[in-house]
């Protein structure tokens, strides 16, 4: 059997390495009042969609939204300009 040149260990060439999860996975199917990062500010991307999206609706987006909150905004816009899933 052949074997990796894994820092971590020898492990077989034809396994496949553990998949990690990625950090606060769960968080999404979480409402989000239970999100562990729910009260951090908006992130870039959750800001540049909510942009897109307000513009498309023809509303503004508050500057001091958190995680939760764009969550949230988001999922109303995606439904008021379908776009949402």
């Amino acid at each position: 059997m052949a074997m990796t040149n894994d820092p971590g260990g020898a492990r077989p060439a034809d396994e496949t390495p553990p998949s990690n999860p990625a950090p606060h996975a769960d968080d999404a199917a979480k409402p989000v009042d239970q999100w562990v990062t729910g009260d951090e500010p908006a992130t870039g991307p959750q800001r540049s969609y909510l942009s897109t999206l307000a513009r498309e609706a023809g509303e503004k987006v508050p500057d001091d939204l958190t995680k939760a909150q764009a969550s949230e905004l988001i999922d109303r816009l995606q439904d008021r300009t379908g776009r949402g899933a």
